[in-house]
Parts: structure tokens; C-alpha cells; sequence
């Protein structure tokens, strides 16, 4: 019986530790990845590095975007930079 109290013990404080740590974590980085995927023209968006800029242009084929900070003022940013979109486009129909 005794052997049996020492292997749970470990799965025990395993299973919480994934419950808490990992679990939110990995929501967390699905929501992001989403989040990036679904940007589009028009969208104003927070870099990483805390810029404020409006998406002008979204390169299918690469992982960059173009961040419009100020009048003509325009920057290339990794799309995995974006930390927030503050504000999304509505589609025209």
C-alpha cells in the first residue's frame, strides 16, 4: 500500500501542474496564432515592441504584414509580433 501513496503522489502534483501551467498556455498561443491568421487590411493593431499601427498590407504568401504607424510612415512587421488588435475591419459585402 505503501508503494502505491508514492507513485500517486508524483502523478498527482503532474496532473495539477499541467492543469494550471500548461493547459492555460497552450490556449493561450492557439488564441494568438488565430488571432494573427484572421488579420486583414484596415485593422489596427499593437506590435510587440507597443506600436500602434493600421495594417495596409497582409502577404499571403510570407509571414509579414504592412503596419502603417503615421502618415506615410510605414513599416514591415512579423506577423507572430502583433500582440493585439485593437480594432478589427468589417467585411464589405
Amino acid at each position: 500500500m505503501d508503494t502505491l501513496g508514492t507513485f500517486m503522489f508524483p502523478l498527482l502534483i503532474i496532473g495539477i501542474f499541467y492543469m494550471l501551467v500548461f493547459r492555460p498556455q497552450q490556449k493561450k498561443m492557439k488564441e494568438h496564432q488565430n488571432m494573427v491568421s484572421n488579420l486583414a487590411k484596415g485593422d489596427e493593431v499593437v506590435t510587440a515592441g507597443g506600436m500602434i499601427g493600421k495594417v495596409i498590407k497582409v502577404k499571403a504568401d510570407s509571414n509579414e504584414i504592412e503596419v502603417e504607424l503615421a502618415k506615410d510612415v510605414r513599416v514591415r512587421v512579423v506577423q507572430a509580433t502583433i500582440s493585439d488588435v485593437r480594432s478589427k475591419t468589417t467585411p464589405a459585402k
